[in-house]
């Protein structure tokens, strides 16, 4: 579709209207605002509280907000944050490992938002800037707002939105201790042997009140065993087999099962401090620890021969529309797969706020805080077959089109063998660049550290005699580094040789250990495969031989990235009547130095040996981010909200790195003068890499009924610059390589000009825009009767459309855009009694995987819905009194996560069947 409208015009054309400033940090009862002055005080409790609390925030700010409150102390209304988050409107997850983890809004992936705790910045444990909110325990927080539109106090805000969890202040809160436990079970029975099918979690928050109510204190703490099952399927893609008539056909697949466990814990703690009116101080303290354990086992086979397999088709394949469904062949070499990935993660953010009051009307405020996470992946793959590089004994398989799109794969060898099965390099892949290796495993060890300490100060106070009410100028000081480094090895089998190598004399195979074998076979069946050899990958790898992998590709991910920003900024905050309507809002500037800088490797393999040298590089720049919101209360509860904003996000931190992996191609030279043809090449980051930037324009129409509930209609547009194309081109001056060239060599290059070559990197080069629609409906069915008291729905959806162009005007697929999304909750909560179901939906989007050597890749997402239940019961006098119980289940459509190819979804490339789980939980209040 076509969007022609300028939104730096409408940005300029709504710049004089009046605005009203969100709650951030230093506002600390945000998430516990009062219900309007029109509206019937309601006493009620659970999920009716929870989105009375979010209406009323909703209301109250003249920014357009999302918000989800917790039912109570230490209980959100869904098993994760992120379960949450995803029934607003305008907000999606993809699930990951069966768990909701990567959010999208507004179309725009978890790249182009930011995190806040309590108003500050949050570093991640993930490989980039998207948080990943299983690091959060959800018992820990009272609100998490999603600000959609931006504000000039609003420091480090996204494109796409701002997510804000709010952890509860204690002198706002009752007197209060609550203790929880639950369990959980998949119903699944466990995939893999050494997995498990239960788990369990576990909190306990206290609050008090000290001192006359002049000292507050909140501690919390949490743990938690999550088991997931997930019976996977990938496929290596679908080329054309000239031997099958053209038409297109498996080209491998790797059945898998997957059972992973998730352990965490952590704790929080909030001082509050008031010892006058005219001093403020808040502490808060937040720890993860964080642990996942995945065990895989499976098949891998390579089928197409096109595609190096060495497999024989046999005559009678069956064809429909272009796409072989069903065939034999033999031939057939298959890696067997027993691996094991953990992965570690501590997370720790600290954060102290000062509100001290220097007059009657002027306030200082100055905040404090540091966030740091680290993080170290162990992913170690370990390989058996029948003999090195296709040396043993070879399989007849059966391949047929399941209706899901995934394929049986139906062997005829006894996999468990082990007379013909041993630990070894099936395929022959092992290669480090120069020689063969044994590859009988490989382990990638990376580790990630992400380090951002942050001061604020501000200066705010009120304005007699105008609508403009009060005034706010301030700073923010950030310094953020993310270092990123990695380690991988060829692990092969020991008793001779050196590094590996097959002209070395490293055994080509090994037996496998007996006493590595365990007693249960993992079975394959749900996709043909009856049982596969199973053993223990960890007693496997210590009588493995480690060869760190040197390749240049691998030497140069290591890197170093440093943002230090300054931030100011001012505005102006209007609470007043116009024309007889209220009015409130804000008019307010950003301007935002920023240094940023990277430092890492460039490395070259150049006759057998690999050169790496040193370097790094810094650049700087300014912008500046206008903002202006309005809120105007036409008639009674009912508000027209206006925001326009440039706002800005800084890209991938990996696309930030200022490393190359530079390739010289001998079989080019002499080719031709183009840069296509030139012998030198190069592949990596780009350390001036500027930001993402929009021009914003939000509307919204909100209508807010007597005794609660409301309905909602929001549009807004995006006008994208600087939008970074990540596989840009550009022309480089390669002559100081040209040394590295015997003379005669050099001198046809030379003569060509052919030392210009092609410098592949990330690129500010695109621009686009965005367009959508979400709707919202919180109804308590009391509006309507008092016969229908306790029964409610809360609902919404949205279209999201765009255009995104490259510099060569190519279009771009947004990851994580789905055109529609929508949710539903229905409720009835009475008496102590509860009862809910929530469905959420979205359309096909661009999903985000990891690929190999955890690098991230992109295809097309399945349609998908979701449906989660829970019933339970609080007893709210008698000596239960306080006491609840909670029965839950999630998954119950037993929904998978499906990718395909692009063009065609009976291509399926990914299928994970995560399985329903079920939980059941008490708690009791003090």
């Amino acid at each position: 579709m076509a969007l022609g409208v300028s939104a730096q015009a409408l940005v300029a054309a709504l710049a004089l209207a009046s605005f009203a400033a969100p709650a951030f940090a230093q506002d600390a009862t945000a998430g516990d605002a009062q219900p309007a002055q029109d509206n019937e005080e309601i006493v009620v409790s659970g999920i009716r509280a929870s989105l009375q609390s979010s209406a009323n925030i909703k209301r109250n700010e003249a920014m357009i907000v999302d918000s989800v409150s917790s039912e109570d102390i230490g209980k959100l209304p869904d098993v994760s944050i992120a379960d949450s988050l995803a029934r607003l409107p305008g907000v999606t997850a993809q699930r990951l490992e069966g768990r909701d983890q990567r959010l999208s809004i507004r179309g725009l992936g978890p790249d182009f938002s930011t995190t806040l705790l309590n108003g500050r910045e949050q570093v991640t444990v993930g490989d980039n800037r998207g948080v990943e909110y299983d690091q959060y325990p959800s018992e820990f927080f009272k609100t998490v707002n999603v600000y959609k539109s931006a504000d000039a106090s609003l420091v480090a805000a996204g494109i796409a939105g701002t997510v804000d969890l709010r952890m509860l202040r204690p002198l706002d809160s009752r007197r209060a201790f609550v203790v929880s436990a639950r369990g959980q079970m998949n119903e699944k029975d466990k995939l893999n042997p050494d997995g498990s099918r239960y788990g369990y979690r576990g909190s306990a928050t206290y609050v008090d009140k000290f001192a006359n109510d002049t000292l507050g204190i909140a501690i919390g703490v949490s743990a938690q065993s999550t088991p997931t099952q997930n019976e996977r399927y990938a496929a290596w893609g679908f080329p054309a087999e000239p031997l099958a008539g053209g038409n297109h056909f498996l080209g491998g697949a790797k059945p898998y099962v997957q059972s992973s466990v998730l352990k965490r814990y952590g704790g929080v703690a909030t001082v509050e401090w008031v010892p006058s009116e005219n001093f403020h101080s808040t502490f808060d303290a937040l720890y993860s620890n964080f642990e996942e354990v995945q065990r895989l086992r499976g098949i891998e086979f390579p089928i197409a021969p096109t595609w190096g397999s060495n497999a024989v088709i046999q005559p009678g394949y069956t064809v429909q529309d272009g796409l072989v469904t069903e065939a034999t062949l033999t031939n057939v070499v298959g890696v067997q797969r027993n691996d094991y990935n953990k992965r570690t993660a501590k997370n720790l953010s600290l954060g102290w706020n000062n509100d001290l009051r220097l007059s009657d009307t002027i306030h200082l405020v100055v905040d404090a805080s540091w966030s740091r996470a680290t993080r170290t992946d162990f992913l170690l793959e370990t390989y058996s077959g029948t003999g090195y590089n296709q040396s043993g004994a070879k399989d007849t398989i059966h391949i047929s089109q399941n209706s899901d799109g995934t394929y049986d794969i139906v062997p005829t060898l006894d996999y468990t063998n082990t007379g013909i099965i041993s630990l070894t390099d099936p395929r022959g892949w092992g290669f480090n660049g120069v020689e063969t290796v044994v590859q009988t495993g490989f382990l990638n060890r990376p580790d990630f550290t992400d380090d951002l300490k942050a001061l604020r100060a501000s200066l705010n106070g009120e304005i007699g005699g105008s609508i403009f009410s009060r005034w706010e100028v301030g700073a923010n000081y950030s310094r953020r580094e993310k270092q990123s480094r990695y380690k991988s090895y060829f692990l092969c089998p020991k008793g001779g040789g050196t590094n590996c190598t097959v002209a070395s004399g490293t055994p080509l195979s090994v037996p496998v250990p007996a006493d590595a074998l365990l007693d249960e076979q993992v079975s394959l069946d749900y996709l043909g495969v009856p049982r596969m050899l199973t053993y223990d990958p960890l007693k496997v790898y210590a009588l493995l031989a480690p060869y760190f992998d040197g390749r240049p590709g691998s030497l140069v991910r290591d890197n170093v990235i440093t943002e230090k920003v300054l931030t100011g900024y001012a505005k102006f905050a209007i609470d007043g009547t116009v024309g007889g309507k209220a009015l409130k809002g804000s008019l307010g500037l950003q301007v935002v130095h920023t240094k940023q800088g990277s430092s890492g490797a460039i490395a070259a393999l150049q006759d057998g040996v690999v050169t790496a040298s040193p370097v790094a590089g810094e650049t700087s720049y300014t912008d500046f981010l206008p903002s202006a919101t309005f809120s105007v209360e036409l008639d009674d509860g009912f508000f027209i909200k206006l925001g326009a904003a440039q706002t800005m996000v800084r890209p991938r931190l990996d696309q930030e790195r200022i490393t190359q992996a530079v390739n010289i191609d001998f079989a080019k030279i002499g080719t031709g003068s183009q840069p296509q043809n030139s012998p030198f090449s190069s592949t990596g980051g780009n350390f001036a890499l500027k930001p993402y930037k929009s021009g914003n324009i939000d509307v919204s129409f909100e209508k807010y009924f007597h005794g609660g509930g409301y309905l909602a209609l929001t549009g807004f547009f995006k006008h994208l610059t600087d939008f970074v194309d990540p596989n840009d081109s550009v022309l480089y001056d390669f002559s100081p390589l040209l040394s590295v060239l015997p003379p005669a060599q050099r001198a046809i290059v030379v003569a060509q000009n052919a030392q210009f070559g092609l410098v592949s990197q990330p690129a500010n080069t695109g621009r686009g825009e965005i367009l959508g629609v979400e709707a919202t409906a919180s109804l308590p069915f009391s509006v309507f009767s008092q016969a229908l008291d306790g029964f409610g729905i809360f609902a919404s959806g949205s279209y999201v459309d765009s255009k995104i162009l490259y510099a060569n005007n190519s279009p771009v697929t947004l990851p994580g855009q789905s055109k529609w999304i929508g949710s539903g909750t229905a409720y009835f909560e009475k008496g102590g009694f509860q009862a809910r179901a929530t469905y959420r939906w979205r359309d096909e989007f661009l999903a985000e995987l990891a690929g190999l050597s955890a690098n991230p890749e992109y295809r097309t997402g399945k349609a998908e819905g979701v449906l989660d239940a829970q019933i339970g019961y609080e007893f709210q006098s008698g000596p239960l009194a306080g006491f609840s119980i909670l029965a839950q289940a999630k998954n119950l459509t037993d929904a998978p996560f499906v990718t395909t190819e692009a063009d065609d979804t009976r291509l399926v490339r990914e299928y994970q069947r995560y399985g329903r789980d079920y939980y059941l939980g008490i708690t009791y209040k003090f």
